[in-house]
């Protein structure tokens, strides 16, 4: 046996948690890094025997490789391996695998595993205090999820590529994630507006004027499509400029806003997209930071509980830093609505509520304007859920008009009257004063106000939207949602339009076909919910995780070898015929699909190999400035990049990769091309400007599905 130092060997994921860790404990504590997963599955072939078991077979890549024997030589002079990564599946996982290295032949090797909710002096003292085992059921669970997620990645894509084209993949989640972005796109293209009319007027009382709406008309209440056409709407405003009005009855009381519930992943990054413009992988790439250098608790959480200890904090220091009037008799409690939470883990909070941001007097946080952007928000968040409801007095007007027809108006009015939580999250407040007006005051007809309206198609969803479908549909966890919304947009499979709204592609919509067809429970949302219970019940030990795999794989192969052998590639994408001549050989060119969409090719091909991109079906931008005849288009190259060309090619052979005529640089295409994202959003967005693109401090993360290439 090797001979001992007296060292403990701490190993966490990353280099910036190994040093705010390294800061609390003692000399005889030697804390480093794992930089994520030590082990995986192999990229170059499937890696599970699904012959023997779903048995796994891991290897440490190779750029693991170099760290791992660091650790190796470390953990072999050590007297105890304390593996102290995150407390969710992902992280029990890791330790467990640091273990299975690191062990070696030495029987007699110490381990134990700690975990903590944040990363303070107290919470690290505490862990280290009250060890306990590896959760070999959390641990099946993410081997299970892994697996599933390798076996549809690595099974399914191969299918694609056969029968659609080579590059596509297709995932456990991000398959049912666009299937909803399809299916929502197709409801805005069958969606047939309807017209209607509302009808309202501005009256002026003693002390002033205000504005009612039109609720009834004789007994019958007025709906939303009671004035479907210009004549009936026109008919009751005419009478209604004839009439008298007076008013009918003045009520008031008092009304209350609650506070919402402190931060869960799903809820801060819909946050954040929304204030902020982030995407969810800038969200939690800037929570991590937080998270590693103690600011913030474990930022992967679907629960609100809060603990007491941060209860009392947040107590006294409202009463410190607002008042009195701002503290609350005892703390309130919230409950996590989502059936499958994790009740044991704490939401989304400052770690030190009394380290305030700087917009709140406090010296301020992170290393940029994004990382103190998102303290501020989860703060605010968290001292805001334990401040007063705001109040409010609301009055409700009732008017009388009598004219041919008798009619009843109504006027809402609402004042702030103490703003409690509101103090701190900072929010239109919604008032809306009305003047002093008595009961069986006359009132003088200012304005008839007669609006016509249209009814609209559902919004596309944007990230936010997005991810709370997600959740509450039970796709996926906390953890999965940047990775599955990354893989999609990465893969072309979705772009974000000028909204900043998913609109699927044109292979994005044929994935989606061809898997509804002939692999329906793949994308099917409720199936997917279904499997993401089962991985609970893997990590509370209510099932075996191979048990559970093999009742989704024996199934599944069977479909997948018929499908093979039903479905033809002339069938699902067939090449399009066109008019257009090859401009090299003569030869007729046909419409053939590629990884990012649709091109011209020779049909001389492999004697000519020209290929042509195909302008995007988009209003033309201006005239050509370089033949002056021609109109300016966006196109996409073979390889997916936008860039603005001449109608006219190949007569005009204008291209460039910015729009003529363009100042600023949202309408720069180069970042687009570089992002693989239409919007450029991260590029824009002056919060994240200065990020990494890369994996935070080199940690990569699994949760996201495999797609085979």
């Amino acid at each position: 046996m090797a001979k001992k130092t007296g060292y403990k060997l701490v190993i966490v994921e990353s280099p910036t948690k190994a040093r705010t860790i390294g800061a609390f404990v003692g000399k005889e504590y030697k804390v480093e890094s794992s930089f994520g997963h030590i082990r995986d599955l192999p990229k170059s072939k499937l890696g599970v025997d699904v012959e023997k078991d779903f048995e796994p077979s891991y290897i440490i890549p190779i750029k693991a490789r170099k760290n791992a024997s660091a650790l190796k030589k470390l953990a072999e002079k050590a007297e105890e391996i304390v593996l102290a990564t995150d407390e969710d599946r992902e992280g029990e996982a890791i330790a467990w695998h640091l273990k299975e290295i690191l062990k070696g032949t030495d029987k007699d090797k110490k381990f134990s595993r700690i975990v903590f909710h944040e990363i303070t002096k107290t919470a690290i003292e505490k862990a280290l205090e009250n060890p306990r085992e590896i959760n070999l059921e959390m641990v099946d669970a993410q081997q299970a999820r892994r697996i599933l997620d390798r076996i549809v990645g690595y099974k399914l894509s191969p299918f694609l590529w056969k029968k659609v084209v080579r590059g596509l993949s297709a995932g456990r989640v991000q398959s049912v994630a666009l299937r909803l972005i399809v299916e929502r796109e197709e409801e805005i293209k069958a969606f047939k507006a309807e017209e209607y009319w509302t009808l309202g007027a501005k009256l002026k009382a003693k002390k002033g004027e205000f504005e009612a709406r039109l609720t009834k008309m004789g007994n019958v209440a007025i709906e939303k499509f009671s004035f479907q056409d210009t004549e009936s709407a026109e008919t009751v405003a005419n009478d209604l400029k004839q009439a008298e009005y007076s008013v009918s009855s003045v009520t008031s009381k008092e009304t209350q806003k609650h506070p919402l519930a402190p931060f869960t992943t799903s809820t801060l990054q819909q946050e954040a997209n929304k204030r902020f413009r982030l995407s969810a992988k800038q969200t939690m790439m800037l929570a991590q930071r937080l998270y590693e250098n103690g600011q913030i608790t474990y930022m992967r959480t679907d629960s609100v509980n809060l603990s007491e200890e941060s209860l009392v904090a947040a107590s006294k220091l409202i009463a410190e830093s607002f008042g009195k009037e701002y503290q609350l008799p005892e703390p309130r409690k919230f409950k996590t609505k989502s059936r499958i939470a994790q009740e044991a883990h704490e939401a989304v909070r400052p770690t030190n509520p009394f380290l305030k941001p700087q917009a709140f007097g406090g010296p301020g946080v992170g290393e940029d304007k994004a990382q103190e952007k998102l303290y501020e928000l989860i703060w605010k968040r968290f001292v805001a859920s334990q401040m007063p409801s705001a109040k409010f007095l609301a009055t409700v007007a009732e008017i009388s008009a009598k004219g041919e027809e008798n009619y009843e108006l109504r006027a809402n009015g609402s004042q702030l009257v103490f703003d409690g939580f509101l103090k701190v999250w900072t929010q239109p407040a919604g008032e809306n004063n009305l003047p002093e007006i008595k009961e069986g005051e006359k009132l003088e007809l200012k304005e008839l106000l007669k609006e016509q309206h249209f009814t609209e198609p559902p919004a596309r969803y944007n990230e936010a939207s997005l991810i709370k479908v997600l959740e509450e549909n039970g796709i996926g966890r906390p953890s999965t949602y940047a990775p599955t919304i990354a893989t999609i947009t990465a893969r072309r499979y979705v772009e974000k339009n000028q909204d900043r709204r998913f609109q699927p592609t044109e292979m994005g919509e044929l994935v989606t076909k061809v898997l509804k067809e002939h692999f329906p429970q793949i994308v099917d949302s409720q199936f997917t919910a279904d499997m993401e219970e089962n991985l609970d019940k893997i990590a509370e030990g209510k099932k075996n995780w191979r048990h559970v795999l093999a009742d989704f794989y024996n199934p599944f192969a069977k479909l997948l070898e018929i499908k093979y052998l039903e479905v033809s590639k002339e069938e699902i994408a067939p090449d399009e015929q066109t008019d257009e001549k090859c401009d090299k050989c003569g030869k007729p060119m046909i419409i053939k699909r590629g990884r990012f969409g649709k091109f011209l090719a020779c049909t001389g091909f492999p004697d000519c190999k020209n290929t042509k991109s195909i302008a995007i079906a988009r209003e033309p931008l201006g005239k050509c400035p370089k033949c002056g005849e021609g109109n300016v288009v966006q196109k996409k190259t073979k390889k997916g990049r936008f860039f603005f060309g001449c109608d006219k090619y190949p007569a005009c052979d204008f291209a460039s990769w910015k729009r003529p005529g363009a100042e600023t640089k949202a309408e720069d295409t180069t970042k687009e091309n570089a992002e693989g994202d239409s919007s450029a959003s991260e590029e824009e967005n002056p919060l994240v400007n200065k990020m990494d693109k890369g994996d935070f401090d080199g940690v990569e993360r699994l949760e996201g599905d495999e797609g085979g290439e």
